[in-house]
């Protein structure tokens, strides 16, 4: 499976998951019930590390393949996952993952 249809395939339910939770307590509401506990913060820590992480990746990536790399950037930080979902997705490249 490439990279990109592993991305498509993870970005159907994961909007869907997300849609749900938007209407099911909002946008704010998302982060109040993960910022409630030390828990939530942890996976919040956890899931801005990995943004981040991908971010760093995805910069370089866009910039060396002739993409522009900033409304990805920008969705990751209001969207997490979104960002690099999407960079994925719409991808122009095919190669196998390993």
């Amino acid at each position: 499976m490439t990279r990109k249809n592993l991305a498509i395939a993870m970005l159907i339910p994961f909007t869907l998951l997300t849609l749900y939770a938007l209407y099911k307590v909002g946008y704010t509401g998302i982060f109040s019930h993960l910022l409630s506990g030390a828990a939530g913060w942890q996976i919040f820590a956890d899931l801005a590390i990995a943004c981040l992480l991908l971010l760093s990746w995805i910069i370089p990536d866009a910039k060396r393949t002739g993409r522009n790399p900033w409304p990805y950037v920008a969705l990751t930080l209001l969207a997490g996952s979104f960002g690099p979902l999407l960079y994925l997705a719409l991808g122009g490249r095919t190669e196998q993952t390993a």
